[in-house]
């Protein structure tokens, strides 16, 4: 099996993240790469600006222009590490010196080996702001709710009798494109957030 990455264009992931990520909606996309198994689209991974300033400021409050999050990955075969490829392949296409957030949802089971083999800094576990709810045997996260028009989650679930989960923290995880200078200029803005230690534990794949 031959695996490439090559950047592409947002339409090209539209469909895989409709279908296949569990967040089943479309993020703001600046970057999009796709991962090809012999010719074949078989995963990829987008990235953008932070969904709130807030985000950029926690990870590099002296710079935020610099951030950027990894907001969607999905892979859709079984071949060893294709993730970890997709996502390392993905890193040194991006431009030079941006600063990279993405998040590994306990809610789902994830710890993040994925970014631990593509070797982002660990910056500790961080408490979600929105809880999800449970309706008629299925999960909404409140952003899919606004989607649909609910406006108030919180009044929403209270009418319909939606049930409240309690909110698992996400463990956060950091990268600096560029090599030498282009890291070690940046490195001391963000160093504050880093630990040293990898979380370990069963993690889970989401397979729609």
């Amino acid at each position: 099996m031959l695996l490439k990455v090559e950047s592409i264009q947002k339409h090209e992931v539209a469909d895989l993240i409709l279908t296949r990520h569990y967040a089943k909606r479309l993020p703001q996309i600046i970057f999009s790469f796709g991962l090809y198994e012999d010719n074949v689209l078989v995963g990829c991974v987008t990235f953008g600006k932070p969904s709130t300033p807030q985000v950029a400021k926690s990870v590099c409050p002296t710079n935020t222009k610099l951030v950027y999050e990894l907001n969607r990955l999905v892979v859709i075969t079984k071949t060893k590490n294709a993730a970890s490829f997709l996502v390392g392949s993905a890193l040194r296409l991006l431009p030079k010196g941006l600063v990279i957030v993405s998040y590994a949802d306990g809610a789902f089971g994830h710890v993040g080996y994925v970014y631990q083999a593509t070797n982002f800094y660990y910056a500790g576990f961080i408490k979600a702001h929105d809880s999800e709810y449970i309706y008629e045997g299925k999960k909404y996260h409140p952003r899919v709710l606004n989607h649909l028009g609910i406006n108030n989650p919180v009044e929403w679930a209270k009418s319909v009798g939606a049930e409240k989960l309690p909110t698992i923290p996400k463990h956060r995880y950091v990268f600096i494109t560029g090599k030498g200078t282009q890291v070690r200029n940046i490195l001391p803005s963000i160093k504050w957030i880093l630990t040293k230690e990898y979380p370990k534990g069963d993690t889970s794949r989401h397979t729609p």
